[in-house]
């Protein structure tokens, strides 16, 4: 058996302390938020139970958790739903060249090295000087695709890159509109890219906190509603309360890995029956 050398190990040291500084808060926090009714913030653990996570479901003294959980799920489904169709309406565009595309580009991607919180006086400055009101739903929306329709754009943009052409080119010869040949051939196609843009999308504006501080208005989403109970809640409370949002988000993340895994299923499944009949 051949001997690992030293570098191997120092290698494999770094990256199980990257893995502890990544994931170490995660697990602390899921431990502490299942203490019993006398249990702190801190270690060591006041006994075991599901008392707080049972507390998060009766009627909060302080905070609107729930409310702001759905204000943050409808804000991540809207945003989500709208870097989707911008994004692939942008890459459709930028597969030709016209006039000014590269200066429009960079100003798509400009916002991502903008201060996130500078985005958000600044969307909050506008719609206060137009008379509109602070709201989430309206300058919230703004101000968080600001941040993911960029990613957006940039993934549809390599993505179409390396589109190969002749797949529309054999559509139009069999007589399909360019309707049909965008719904039958290329939407298929980039679907799994779809549904990675839509990840993005999601995700980003779930647990958005600097870009939403401004606009929000009076109601928080769920990231100020936690930065909010940070400084009044002093109970495990809080930590059964990241607890289900982590288990929530990568509930998210399996159903997409699990949705891409079923359309590549289905893309393969033609080809294998095909394999049968020869």
């Amino acid at each position: 058996m051949e001997r690992r050398s030293r570098s191997f190990y120092l290698l494999a040291a770094f990256f199980g302390l990257f893995v502890l500084f990544l994931y170490g808060p995660i697990v602390t926090i899921g431990i502490l938020s299942f203490q019993g009714p006398q249990g702190g913030l801190t270690f060591p653990m006041n006994g075991v139970s599901l008392h707080w996570f049972r507390d998060l479901f009766e009627e909060q003294a302080v905070g609107d958790i729930w409310g702001s959980f759905r204000r943050s799920f409808a804000l991540g489904l809207m945003v989500m739903v709208t870097t989707v169709v911008v994004s692939v309406l942008a890459g459709l565009a930028f597969r030709k060249r016209f006039a000014g595309a590269t200066v429009l580009f960079y100003l798509s991607i400009a916002s991502l090295v903008i201060p996130s919180i500078l985005i958000s006086l600044g969307v909050g400055l506008i719609f206060n000087q137009l008379g509109f009101r602070v709201h989430w739903i309206t300058s919230g929306f703004g101000s968080q695709l600001t941040w993911t329709l960029p990613f957006g754009l940039l993934i549809m943009f390599a993505v179409f890159n390396r589109f190969d052409k002749s797949y529309e080119e054999a559509a139009r010869d069999q007589g399909a509109t360019p309707w049909q040949t965008f719904a039958h051939v290329i939407l298929p196609i980039i679907a799994p890219s779809l549904l990675g843009v839509a990840l993005f999308g999601f995700t980003l504006s779930y647990d958005e906190f600097a870009r939403t501080l401004l606009t929000a208005g009076s109601y928080n989403t769920l990231p100020l509603e936690i930065f909010g109970m940070t400084t009044n809640v002093t109970t495990p409370v809080i930590f059964a309360l990241g607890t289900l949002t982590t288990l929530f988000s990568l509930a998210v993340i399996g159903t997409f890995f699990l949705t891409l895994w079923l359309l590549s299923r289905r893309r393969k499944r033609p080809s294998d029956a095909g394999k049968g009949m020869v």
